[in-house]
């Protein structure tokens, strides 16, 4: 059994659900095999608890927490220092204190981008699509810029929020919209094609953003990547695996995201294949 002492300290996440969430399980591996004297807790807090709750962290001398939905953009006016990568993708997912107060970034990026960047390709000639266009899509969008993408393809089905989406990243030339009407002339050119909507996930496992023919459509040596974890394989990702394709899902994403955060938090090196495999076993994808 873990030995948890007088001078332990507290991290969390928040969420509204919260129960679901994987998060205590690998980070608190992670925390017993580094022997760091922190404890990683969920909180259910409701929208209209927010702010009261930051003020009860800092009461308590919470060191850093993580942030899910719906709380990712609604606490930006609570915290006093934002960073440029969270002001570029609308939302901040990882809160830590300091001196000043609470401040706050986005791992997002940083998760989504590690399993590609594993792979050690040169993706400045890549046409990356997108399918979805939420807070999670703008994640990707900050990683395919990082990335080097030539082209990068949000698709989506309401026009307004297409457009909206367009305009808050402020003219990036290599960013387009499309309608989802667009996808069969899109899906062909796709090196790095994105699921970010939550079409696939749990319960509805027989569901996928693509029909067959859609999929007979991508390139053979396409890497397909679903933000989706549970079910594990999506069926987005079965289809693309069936064709020949590279697949990455999204429990990779979920990790690195919060080896991202660990780090911050703790200043240590974080031991990733830990978290990876307490996941796994949790899941009972072993």
């Amino acid at each position: 059994m873990r030995l948890i002492t007088g001078k332990a300290k507290l991290l969390g996440v928040i969420g509204y659900p919260i129960e679901h969430s994987l998060s205590p399980i690998m980070h608190n591996a992670a925390l017993a095999e580094m022997g760091a004297d922190l404890v990683y807790l969920p909180f259910e807090i409701a929208p209209e608890n927010l702010e009261q709750a930051i003020q009860g962290f800092a009461a308590i001398g919470i060191q850093g927490f993580s942030v899910t939905i719906p709380h990712k953009q609604t606490i930006m006016p609570l915290l006093s220092e934002i960073s440029d990568v969270a002001e570029a993708i609308g939302a901040v997912n990882t809160i830590w204190r300091t001196e000043k107060g609470w401040s706050g970034t986005n791992t997002d990026a940083e998760g989504f981008l590690a399993p590609l960047r594993s792979r050690q390709k040169d993706w400045s000639q890549s046409v990356a699509v997108i399918l979805g266009n939420g807070g999670a899509a703008r994640a990707v969008v900050a990683g395919c810029v990082e990335l080097g993408c030539a082209e990068i393809h949000i698709v989506g089905r309401d026009a307004q929020k297409l457009d909206a989406f367009s305009q808050s990243w402020n003219g990036l030339l290599r960013l387009k919209v499309r309608s989802w009407e667009t996808l069969p002339e899109l899906l062909p050119r796709a090196d790095l094609l994105v699921n970010a909507t939550p079409i696939g996930m749990s319960p509805h496992v027989d569901k996928s953003p693509l029909t067959l023919k859609e999929a007979d459509q991508l390139k053979a040596e396409v890497v397909a990547y679903d933000l989706i974890y549970t079910p594990n394989p999506t069926m987005f990702l079965q289809q693309v695996r069936d064709r020949g394709g590279v697949t990455i899902d999204g429990l990779e994403m979920l990790i690195q995201q919060g080896a991202a955060a660990l780090q911050i938090w703790t200043q240590q090196s974080v031991p990733v294949d830990t978290m990876r495999q307490s996941l796994r076993e949790y899941l009972g994808l072993n």
